[in-house]
């Protein structure tokens, strides 16, 4: 992978949908400003552990961020390291620049590690609902272990994949096995 993450078999022969919904899409998605126990009904919500909702957040190890999604935790949230939310400030401003974008992943944006936690031990998690994995809750033995243990990360991150890729397949008639992945078939 050019990221450097692992790799998992896909199930073949899954059915697709043959629409798109965004509505659709985004139910239940978590929002940046959630609380932990927020988060974990959420997941809990899709047959999702806590521990799966830990781990699968590391995938915040790659990626970036809307302003608006961040603008609020650090500007106004008190568990964020001052320093991280004032470098964060200087690109994403008190208002406007709510197309700004930031790394989810502060040490290591364009690679998949584990850095993602460490950064959570530093108080240095770009969205409000990254610090609450590590917030004085119930998630914050295993988000100190996956800081330390990218091996540990790694595995449980390649399990929790495959069981959130099993969530709510379409069965039967429902949509169609694609020829192409991207294209619905004609």
């Amino acid at each position: 992978m050019q990221l450097g993450g692992p790799s998992w078999d896909v199930a073949l022969g899954w059915r697709d949908s043959t629409i798109a919904s965004l509505a659709k899409a985004n139910t239940d998605i978590p929002p940046p400003f959630a609380s932990l126990s927020t988060l974990i009904t959420l997941f809990s919500n899709k047959g999702l552990s806590a521990t799966d909702m830990t781990v699968l957040s590391g995938g915040h190890t790659i990626g970036q961020a809307r302003c608006i999604s961040f603008r609020d935790h650090i500007y106004n949230d008190t568990d964020i390291d001052p320093n991280f939310a004032k470098l964060r400030q200087s690109t994403c401003p008190f208002s406007g620049g709510d197309d700004n974008l930031a790394p989810l992943d502060i040490q290591t944006p364009t690679f998949f590690d584990n850095k993602y936690y460490q950064n959570l031990l530093a108080k240095r998690g770009l969205l409000h609902s990254d610090l609450e994995l590590f917030n004085g809750g119930s998630q914050d033995s295993l988000v100190r272990i996956y800081s330390y243990n990218a091996w540990a990360f790694t595995n449980d991150f390649v399990a929790a994949m495959i069981k959130m890729g099993n969530i709510t397949p379409l069965t039967r008639m429902e949509g169609q096995i694609r020829l192409n992945c991207s294209v619905v078939n004609s």
